[in-house]
């Protein structure tokens, strides 16, 4: 194995544990989440393959709002962000309905805690759509039942860029470094307030679980600590 460290950071400060429920069970949920490139769809793809559970990727709906909002996004943001508000509710509904374990890719609350404030926070939605918008998602996701586990994956913006790259989508080769840093720290900050669930943080910038499989079975050692209620300390000196 190489000489680098891999850091994992399990953030429970805000959990309660008396929001666990019974995971006796194999109907794990588990929803993984973070920027664009980070590996969301690999990770989902390869521990699938390695666990024989359900993946469940991003839904693949045609926005009737999108050319509207790419040529006036103030004018139709909110309508955009509405619609994949409740197509992606409607997944969440669809697979806690499910029986046998469940790995998601990209959560229904990225779409508001990232990319809808990030409209906001660009001046892209009024401060009126922002609102009412917040609103129903927290309206609606709090009548959900939540992920058993979210999986953080974080990346540099640096291995963003160099991952974006190779997987050769022509559409992402023209986002701005200053996005994917302005995601980052949306994505920080949410995963640092999440309470609906627990979550495992991974910083993926040394981490190739592609190439590396000793890496996926570490991602792996850690989920199931966390869904069995097993942690460990090890302080360097």
């Amino acid at each position: 194995m190489s000489g680098f460290a891999v850091r994992f950071v399990i953030s429970l400060s805000k959990y309660s544990p008396s929001q666990e429920r019974n995971l006796t069970v194999p109907t794990y949920f588990i929803a993984i989440a973070g920027n664009i490139g980070v590996g969301k769809s690999t990770l989902v793809s390869l521990l699938a393959q390695h666990l024989g559970w359900e993946p469940v990727y991003e839904a693949v709906a045609e926005n009737p709002y999108l050319v509207d909002f790419y040529n006036d996004m103030d004018r139709w943001g909110f309508h955009s962000q509405m619609f994949f508000l409740v197509r992606r509710l409607q997944q969440h509904r669809e697979l806690v309905q499910r029986i046998g374990p469940i790995l998601q890719d990209r959560s229904v609350y990225e779409d508001a805690e990232i990319f809808a404030r990030n409209l906001y926070h660009q001046g892209h939605l009024s401060e009126r759509d922002w609102q009412t918008y917040f609103e129903l998602y927290q309206t609606l996701t709090h009548m959900l039942k939540p992920p058993d586990l979210v999986i953080y994956l974080r990346a540099s913006v640096a291995t963003l860029r160099r991952r974006i790259a190779g997987r050769g989508r022509a559409y992402e080769h023209g986002i701005a470094d200053s996005y994917l840093q302005d995601l980052n720290q949306l994505y920080d900050e949410w995963a640092e307030r999440f309470t609906l669930s627990p979550v495992l943080t991974v910083d993926t910038d040394n981490l190739d679980y592609v190439q590396h499989e000793e890496h996926l079975e570490q991602i792996w050692a850690r989920i199931s600590d966390r869904l069995h209620g097993r942690d460990y300390l090890a302080l360097e000196q």
